[in-house]
């Protein structure tokens, strides 16, 4: 294939297309990105974060991306880790968030929390005891079976470091 501006996009979607939905998406700013999506792209689940659950380095900056819209990011108080500040993003628009603290944040979309529109950021090192934490919190609707997956997902995470 000769090497076109056309053809190297095509490469370049291509590639973003097969990345594990565990993988950050690399934002412009230099961190990672999430995006708040009506359809995820690999599956047929509606109102979804993607990538669901993200594994980033503390001092990392998140970019929730509104791609659709009618979504937001906001931080399940009962899942972070102590002492680290709530973030509520209005509903449309961007939200940049920093994370120092390692552990593990649990955030959902405002209007479509029960819908199962929830996910996971994994800091630095996280723990058995912090995954465990967040298994007791208590979810509506969607949510629950959602944090359930995603929760699986971040201890074969965790088990593969």
């Amino acid at each position: 294939m000769k090497l076109t501006r056309r053809n190297s996009l095509k490469l370049m979607g291509a590639t973003a297309l097969a990345a594990s939905p565990l993988q950050a998406i690399a934002g412009a700013h230099g961190g990672a990105m999430v995006e708040m999506l009506n359809k995820a792209p690999e599956s047929n689940e509606r109102q979804v974060f993607h990538p669901p659950v993200l594994q980033v380095e503390p001092g990392t900056t998140v970019m929730f991306k509104a791609t659709d819209r009618g979504h937001n990011s906001e931080a399940n108080k009962d899942m972070i880790p102590d002492g680290v500040e709530v973030w509520k993003g209005k509903i449309g628009e961007d939200i940049e968030v920093t994370f120092d603290a390692p552990g593990l944040y649990g955030y959902h979309c405002t209007p479509h929390q029960s819908a199962g529109m929830v996910g996971l950021v994994l800091v630095g090192e996280v723990t058995q005891d912090q995954i465990n934490a967040a298994k007791e919190v208590r979810h509506r609707g969607k949510s629950k079976a959602r944090y359930e997956e995603y929760l699986a997902m971040a201890e074969e995470m965790i088990a593969a470091n």
